[in-house]
C-alpha cells in the first residue's frame, strides 16, 4: 500500500456521516442535524445524507444533502455513521456501502419500534454495535435506556435576550410545529380566560386551533415558519408550553425561548423539566389551575420576568458553552 492509499483510507475511516430523512425544515430531529453538521464542520469532513426521497427541497436548496443511492453512486465511503431520526433496518442500500468504523443512534423519540430497529442488527449486514445517543435524562428514565445523554445542540448566537420591551399589552406565546399533538386541549380553555383579562396571545404552529379559538384582536394564529425563532420569541413576555399526546423528549424550543431571557412557564412532562428550576429560572406546572396562577403572577411582576428570564439565559450559556459544546463533539470524532 503506497502513501497515498494509506491516506485516503485514514482520511475516509475518520469522516462522519449524518443521517436524516430532512423532510421538514421545521422538524426538530432535522434542526438537531444541520446544528450538528455546523458544530462538526468545524473541524471534520462531514457529510449530510437523506435516507428518504421525500426530502425537503427548501432544505436541500440551503445544504448539501445527497440522497443515498448505490444506483447512482452517491453513498457514505466509511467512516463514522450517525443516524438522527431515520435508522438502517428493513432497506437494502446498507447492504451496498461501506462498512463503518463507528455506529452511533441519536435516540431522540419515545418510539420503541424505531429503538428496536437500531439497535437490534441483522446478521448479515456485518456493522459494528450501536452506540446510543440520548438527548435528556428525562428520556433516558423513562424508557429505561441506556446511553450518553447530550442535549440537542442550539445556536445560541442566534437568540439574544431583548433589552427593551415595546409597549403594547402582556404577551403569552409559544412556537410549534402545526401538529395536533404538539397542541393540549385544555389550553384552549386557558387562552380564552387570558384574552379576556386583557392578555395577548401569539402562536406560531397555531393554526389546527383556528376553528377552535373565537376571533379576538389580540390574538394571533400563526402558521409554522411565519418567523424564524429568534424573530418570534423575542415579541413575548412569557413563553408557554404545553403538548397533548406528543411528549416532548427534549423540546429544543423550550431552550430557544430561554436563549431570549424568557420566563418558561411549561408542563412538567417533558425531556425541558429536568433543567428549570421551578421560581428560579423557569415554572413548572401540572394544573392548568397552576398555570393561570403562574401567567398572572408573572403579568403583575415585570421586575420578577426580567429576573427569572436572566437566569433562563445564564442556564443555557451553561448547558451550551463551548466547552460543554467540544466535549459532545469529541464523542463524535473519537
Amino acid at each position: 500500500m503506497n502513501d497515498k492509499t494509506a491516506q485516503a483510507r485514514h482520511v475516509a475511516a475518520n469522516k462522519i456521516h449524518l443521517f436524516n430523512g430532512f423532510k421538514s425544515p421545521f422538524g426538530g430531529s432535522e434542526r438537531e442535524t444541520l446544528e450538528l453538521y455546523r458544530l462538526l464542520s468545524a473541524g471534520s469532513q462531514v457529510r449530510l445524507w437523506s435516507t428518504s426521497s421525500r426530502m425537503s427541497g427548501e432544505l436541500t436548496r440551503q445544504f448539501p444533502i445527497h440522497l443515498v443511492s448505490p444506483i447512482r453512486r452517491k453513498v457514505p465511503d466509511g467512516g463514522t455513521y450517525v443516524f438522527l431520526g431515520a435508522h438502517w433496518r428493513n432497506k437494502l442500500w446498507p447492504y451496498l456501502i461501506a462498512r463503518p468504523r463507528r455506529l452511533i443512534y441519536v435516540f431522540n423519540t419515545f418510539h420503541p419500534k424505531i429503538l428496536g430497529l437500531t439497535t437490534r442488527m441483522p446478521r448479515l449486514l456485518n456493522w459494528p454495535d450501536v452506540e446510543l445517543v440520548l438527548i435528556s435524562d428525562f428520556q433516558k428514565r423513562t424508557l429505561g435506556v441506556d446511553g450518553a445523554v447530550h442535549p440537542s445542540p442550539i445556536d445560541l448566537g442566534r437568540f439574544s435576550p431583548r433589552l427593551v420591551r415595546p409597549d403594547g399589552p402582556f404577551t403569552v406565546g409559544r412556537l410549534s410545529r402545526d401538529t395536533a399533538d404538539k397542541h393540549h386541549p385544555d389550553d384552549l380553555a386557558l387562552y380564552e380566560t387570558l384574552l379576556a383579562d386583557g392578555t395577548a396571545i401569539r402562536i406560531q404552529g397555531g393554526t389546527p386551533l383556528k376553528d377552535r379559538l373565537a376571533p379576538c384582536p389580540r390574538l394571533e394564529l400563526l402558521p409554522q415558519g411565519e418567523f424564524a425563532a429568534e424573530e418570534f420569541l423575542p415579541t413575548l413576555d412569557v413563553f408557554y408550553y404545553r403538548t397533548g399526546s406528543h411528549v416532548e423528549t427534549f423540546g429544543r424550543v423550550v431552550f430557544e425561548a430561554m436563549a431570549c431571557g424568557l420566563p418558561v412557564v411549561c408542563h412538567s412532562h417533558g425531556g425541558y423539566a429536568d433543567h428549570i428550576r421551578h421560581g428560579e429560572n423557569g415554572y413548572l406546572f401540572e394544573t392548568t389551575e397552576q398555570a393561570a396562577k403562574i401567567l398572572a403572577m408573572l403579568k403583575a411582576d415585570p421586575a420578577l420576568r426580567a429576573t427569572v428570564g436572566q437566569e433562563a439565559r445564564r442556564t443555557v450559556e451553561a448547558m451550551f458553552s463551548p466547552q460543554a459544546q467540544l466535549d459532545r463533539l469529541d464523542f463524535y470524532r473519537g
